[in-house]
């Protein structure tokens, strides 16, 4: 598309936002400043570099045989960088501790270091990127039961707080390296497949577990401790020890991030409808944007109906600068690069919509009891141009604008990928 022809649709889409009060300059500056944290596990189905295996347990599957899959770091951040290339604005990595660079060597889970990370650091640091991490509590033989933090066998939960701890303090040099505060998530699959008759003592073993993860305090500068709960997992249908009301509690009383995964309640749950709840309690909140179809699993990122109100919960309440967005799906089917492309420009796309909202005039509405007009504008603001305004924040960010990005995927893919 032509640039002065998207700048022409661009004037006429800021005429008509203005006639509601709405700056579409400010709203693009404000986009321009929120970070997606981009998950590196897209890249090669959550398989990781510790071994040959791949991803196994923990209640996650990666689903399709699409070509191309990264098979190193090297092929991983070259696929990342493609994929950043097509994104507009500056975003983040989010990294499992799968994926350190060991030299060959084995180096069990409980002795990672930041030095098996350096090479991510470097990548992260020359692109002026933030990374987030996570701790690996799955695909590894003390995950095999089904059990990590809140397992009963101490030399077993031993070894999942000692890795626990070591990621944190990698983390901490992510945010010291990097100038930008690194969000450490626990996730653990931990639970059963059928009912237990002890429901309690997992959860006091787990609550153990954790204080012990986190007793050192690391500064919050440069590492943000978060917690995340699940409904269910594949071997954990009827009980997980984290639950959404566990990991609430723990997150209130211990002063740390609570995550919100899309994918993790009941498929009538949304995680938008709980923003503002938890924000009453907490200074900060962790989001794992996703899109589950009939259970948690973890489809590209769309812009529906729920990644818009994710997005205007975040906007209309200026939560902006204490919701870490992160991205959170792994789709094998389809070429692992546009899957990327399509989840974070779709997540970009939901917030944009949410800035360029009158919010300040709805709410008055809202506040006069003025429903009847309320109802009116929301419906009328949804064929507000909102598109020509996207167009030229991609054109003014120097990324592809409309599908121009997918001829770029496909020569990748030509290129590079299928010749893997």
């Amino acid at each position: 598309m032509a640039p002065d022809r998207i700048a022409r649709a661009y004037e006429l889409a800021k005429e008509r936002y203005a006639e509601l009060g709405v700056d579409t300059d400010s709203a693009m500056s404000r986009l321009s400043s929120i970070p997606i944290s981009l998950h590196c596990w897209q890249g090669d189905d959550v398989g990781g570099f510790e071994n040959d295996e791949g991803l196994t347990g923990g209640g996650i599957q990666a689903t399709g045989n699409y070509p191309g899959k990264a098979r190193s770091a090297e092929e991983l951040r070259s696929d990342l960088d493609e994929a950043l290339r097509l994104i507009p604005g500056t975003h983040r990595l989010n990294l499992h501790s799968l994926y350190a660079e060991t030299g060959g060597k084995k180096v069990e889970r409980n002795e990672l270091g930041p030095e098996h990370f350096s090479a991510w650091i470097d990548w992260a640091k020359s692109k002026g990127m933030g990374m987030d991490f996570n701790p690996s509590f799955f695909s590894h033989p003390l995950a095999d039961d089904g059990f990590t933090l809140a397992s009963r066998d101490k030399a077993t939960r031993k070894f999942w707080i000692e890795h626990a701890v070591a990621c944190r303090k990698i983390g901490e040099a992510f945010g010291k390296a990097l100038r930008s505060a690194c969000v450490t998530n626990v996730w653990i699959p931990d639970g059963y497949k059928d009912s237990p008759i002890d429901r309690a003592a997992p959860r006091q073993i787990l609550t153990e577990s954790l204080d012990e993860v986190f007793r050192e305090k690391i500064d919050e500068r440069y590492n943000l401790d978060a917690v995340e709960s699940k409904l269910f997992g594949i071997g954990s249908e009827s009980y997980v020890v984290g639950s959404h009301e566990f990991y609430l509690g723990y997150a209130i009383t211990r002063h740390k991030l609570y995550c919100l995964d899309a994918g993790h309640y009941h498929p009538t749950e949304m995680i938008s409808e709980k923003i503002t709840s938890v924000l009453l309690y907490l200074n900060q909140l962790l989001l794992h944007v996703s899109r589950g179809v009939r259970w948690d699993s973890d489809h590209v990122v769309i812009l529906s109906d729920e990644l818009r109100a994710i997005a205007e919960e975040i906007v209309r309440h200026g939560y902006e600068d204490r919701v870490h967005i992160g991205l959170d799906f792994f789709d094998a089917s389809i070429n692992r690069v546009a899957a990327w492309v399509v989840g974070t420009r779709s997540m970009l796309k939901a917030l944009l919509i949410a800035l360029l909202e009158p919010t300040a005039k709805l709410k008055d509405l809202e506040a006069g009891g003025d429903f009847t007009s309320r109802l009116a504008l929301l419906e009328d603001q949804k064929t507000l141009p909102f598109g020509s305004v996207w167009d030229y924040y991609c054109q003014s960010q120097s990324a592809p604008v409309g599908e121009e990005w997918l001829s770029e995927v496909k020569r990748y893919e030509k290129d590079v990928l299928l010749k893997r």
